[in-house]
């Protein structure tokens, strides 16, 4: 970061500007690309040097044989590396978590796989919240244990066991490299205490030996839970949701402190998981409107989750705005959060076959997977998202097939409550007054 630039003012005069304002123009010089107002689009893979001696020393720099001086900034070298697009999206990531660093990956995927590749070796084990999101969850019981990597599980739902307990199981097998934590969980909404697996962290390793802290924090973010401030090392995104927004692209990003960013970095530019620029500068265009698009969703959501829990149809709403203060999931909630999000999920009664019957009576609501775009998506997690989890595991963490997850969009409230009304109606179960 180089804060003297113009381009890069976070402050006019006494006043420190917020990062939806940031968002119009932090890390963009219009001056190095024909005045253009907005950021253009670099669709290039690769950059001509100006002489041969600084392609050396961009390389020199890009592999870190040394580090730039006060005077030097990274230069272009070629697109899987770094290009304009990409360092504006990376800026920008940072802003709302207030983080040192940040990077960009070609899917969400991409970049909890290339975090997790890059601090746990053949031999490590590491400890992991459930339920995650599907795709982590294969890539935890599938394909880490295929490199030697071996995981945990900790959760808050009954017979599961404790994070503490967790840890102590996984240091019994080796050497504990990694807290990786999806919070809010996918698809249950089950919070997790980021700052205690931040103490319990830190109590490992006080001489600075200690496994990394690491959360998802698709759900929330960015804008109504920050784990950087909860004590967490690592904050990843699938930018596909929320940050993008549109339902137009899929992208991932890591944030952290620049130390544990470089690493990521290197295995980021060996593996090639590297946003594209154009995907890059989609993001930058969306990153505009995300606290609007973000705020409006979450206030539409309370509405939609009150119809929910009011309707005769339905057992139970999972929405974090009806925690009770005096549960510890409220006290999470109440210190760990700023707002409920715009996603939940909610039991009909009956099962899979009631649950199908409202799906496919669904008009306005798109039956699709993903979330975070400006259109209401719902969708059935036990046989979708997370069909590839064994059916007893599920059962266990309350992903039962009468669960339906539900991305409230922007639409008006009241129109995703006609839609969810008539599609109720067309479910046939055994109804009992409220």
């Amino acid at each position: 970061m180089h804060p003297e630039k113009p381009y890069r003012h976070r402050k006019i005069g006494d006043r420190t500007l917020t990062p939806e304002t940031l968002m119009m123009s932090y890390g963009y010089d219009p001056g190095l690309s024909e005045g253009a107002v907005k950021l253009p689009l670099f669709q290039t893979s690769t950059f001509v040097f100006k002489s041969a001696e600084e392609g050396k020393a961009f390389f020199e720099m890009a592999h870190g044989v040394r580090q730039p001086s006060a005077t030097e900034e990274p230069g272009l070298i070629y697109s899987r590396i770094n290009n304009p697009n990409l360092q504006i999206l990376e800026e920008r990531l940072t802003l709302w978590d207030g983080a040192e660093s940040g990077l960009a990956f070609s899917s969400g995927m991409a970049a909890i796989s290339t975090t997790l590749l890059t601090y746990l070796k053949p031999g490590d084990t590491f400890v992991h919240s459930e339920p995650v999101y599907g795709g982590t969850e294969h890539l935890i019981d599938s394909v880490l244990p295929a490199f030697g990597i071996t995981g945990e599980p900790f959760g808050i739902f009954p017979g599961s066991q404790t994070l503490e307990q967790a840890v102590a199981k996984a240091r019994a097998r080796g050497r504990l490299g990694m807290i990786f934590i999806e919070t809010p969980a996918n698809p249950t909404n089950d919070l997790v205490d980021i700052a205690a697996c931040a103490r319990l962290a830190r109590e490992m390793g006080p001489d600075g030996s200690r496994p990394i802290v690491a959360v998802d924090n698709t759900f929330l973010g960015p804008l109504w839970q920050h784990p950087l401030e909860c004590g967490a090392d690592l904050v990843i995104y699938s930018l596909t949701k929320y940050v993008g927004g549109h339902s137009d692209l899929v992208a991932g990003g890591c944030l952290g402190p620049e130390p544990l960013i470089a690493p990521v970095r290197g295995m980021r530019t060996t593996l090639g998981t590297t946003a594209d620029p154009h995907t890059a500068w989609l993001l930058v265009r969306s990153m505009e409107t995300l606290k609007l698009r973000m705020t409006s969703a979450m206030k539409n959501a309370r509405y939609v989750a009150e119809f929910l829990r009011d309707h005769p149809k339905v057992e139970q709403v999972h929405y974090l705005g009806f925690l009770e203060p005096d549960t510890e999931q409220g006290r999470i909630f109440a210190t760990q959060c700023k707002g409920a999000g715009s996603t939940f999920s909610f039991d009909i009664k009956g099962g899979e076959a009631e649950a199908y019957e409202m799906l496919n009576h669904m008009h306005l609501a798109r039956l699709a997977v993903s979330l975070g775009g400006t259109e209401t998506l719902i969708q059935h997690p036990a046989t979708m998202t997370h069909s590839d989890v064994p059916v007893e595991r599920l059962n266990e963490m309350g992903v039962s097939p009468a669960m339906i997850r539900i991305s409230v969009g922007i639409e008006h409230p009241d129109d995703v409550i006609a839609d969810l009304k008539q599609a109720l109606d067309h479910v046939h179960v055994g109804v009992r007054a409220k």
